[in-house]
């Protein structure tokens, strides 16, 4: 969340930035809730001060004294705890309002209303020429790799078996992602598959709300989490890190779940949207001075995975009006794929990498701590180095030949143990 003392502060910047972000929030009912709970908050250290000091004469009175000292410490009691019940509503009001106002934006970032805004800033690779290209959809019902239809039955739409080589192929990109990170350095950690509700919050999402992407435990303050991004932003919550300990730096994998209501469509075909998947994630800590060159190094990382896999793709920096609540600024990697746009072929998302800055550790409280004794709220990054299912579209859809069968890129044979399927 934004620090209420800036927003103060540059009222007219933060609608601005709301606007641009498409942020259904009115700011200027916040600041009033803003006043009146600051109004209250004083009103209520002078009433505790009154009562204080009531109770100090209390103790030194003569028995006469004492009956109206009691009854004016009632009073202040009564009051107090008006004040209280008033102070909480507006709090309430307050924080959901507040919880629902944008980060920042980067000054580079393009401006836009959705992802068609967003800037291309490079692409690397050329598809390869197929005379008659097959989906992902396609090519799995030819080698039996997927079952949809017994997943339904199980568990409902948009889940799935993966079946035989391609299951396989699933464990290898894992497995590349995390060796591929712990190279560069990265600490592994695999993370609970749920999270309480308030490291969501401090996510940036706003897990109850009419577009929920949350599942939910029934009675329980917990929820299946949709990226390993939430546990290890967690991870380090109410805590003060040293100077000298940072960045942090971890990769982490984890099962990920998503209702993704009102995602269905051609452009959601297969896997490309699906309730469950597994992800390989990293996550960084850092100093505010370091968070820019790390939103590079993220972005450098992807980029050489998706190099080593030799698919095509493309890199778009995401306008203000495709940006997530908690992002600053957002690369986006998309693939190329064989089944976008009725099989003609288009870029898909595969991966992204957001520096969120200081939002959502100021509301995990996760700051750090100089050499000097300077305290602040530390800046969190997020990318994707794998999200399983659109990987896997694009190795099959890039990876299919001529003859029909489909060729396993080199990378990742080690870890397959065949290159190719057929």
């Amino acid at each position: 969340m934004l620090d209420p003392k800036y927003i103060r502060e540059h009222a007219e910047e933060i609608k601005q930035n709301n606007t641009s972000r498409r942020a259904e929030i009115d700011l200027d009912i916040w600041i009033t809730l803003d006043t009146k709970r600051l109004n209250l908050l004083r009103a209520m250290e002078n009433l505790r001060a009154k009562r204080n000091v009531v109770a100090e004469k209390m103790a030194s009175a003569s028995s006469e004294d004492r009956p109206p000292l009691m009854d004016e410490g009632r009073q202040l009691k009564d009051m107090v705890t008006e004040a209280e019940v008033s102070l909480t509503s507006v709090e309430a009001e307050w924080k959901a309002d507040l919880l629902a106002i944008p980060n920042l934006t980067h000054p580079d970032v393009p401006h836009g209303a959705g992802d068609e805004n967003n800037v291309v800033l490079r692409e690397v690779g050329t598809p390869i020429s197929l005379r008659n290209p097959k989906d992902h959809l396609a090519l799995a019902k030819q080698y039996n790799l997927i079952d949809f239809e017994r997943a339904a039955k199980i568990t409902g739409t948009k889940f799935y078996f993966l079946k035989g080589k391609l299951a396989i192929l699933e464990q290898a990109l894992i497995r590349y992602g995390i060796e591929h990170m712990v190279r560069e350095g990265y600490e592994m950690l695999t993370t609970p598959d749920l999270a309480r509700e308030a490291v969501l919050i401090g996510k940036g999402f706003l897990p109850r709300g009419p577009e929920t992407q949350v599942y939910y435990i029934d009675g329980q303050d917990l929820a299946l989490i949709g990226t390993s991004e939430i546990p290890v932003l967690g991870y380090h919550m109410d805590e003060i890190l040293k100077e000298e300990e940072l960045p942090k730096k971890y990769v982490a994998f984890s099962h990920c779940f998503r209702t993704e209501s009102g995602s269905y469509g051609r452009e959601s075909y297969g896997l490309y949207r699906v309730h469950q998947f597994s992800k390989v994630e990293m996550f960084a800590f850092v100093l505010p001075e370091q968070s820019e060159a790390l939103h590079l190094e993220f972005l450098r990382i992807e980029e050489a995975f998706w190099k080593n896999l030799k698919i095509p793709y493309r890199v778009v920096d995401c306008c203000t009006g495709d940006l997530g609540g908690s992002d600053y600024r957002r690369y986006d990697i998309e693939a190329w794929m064989w089944g976008k746009n009725n099989g003609k072929g288009g870029y898909g998302e595969v991966t992204s990498c957001s520096n969120c800055i200081d939002y959502q550790a100021r509301g995990l409280n996760i700051r750090y701590a100089s050499k000097e004794g300077k305290k602040g709220h530390l800046h969190t990054l997020n990318g994707t180095v794998v999200a399983t299912p659109r990987a896997m579209i694009t190795v099959l859809e890039n990876g299919q030949q001529d003859d029909g069968s489909i060729k396993i890129p080199e990378i990742l044979v080690p870890y397959c143990g065949f290159d190719r399927i057929d």
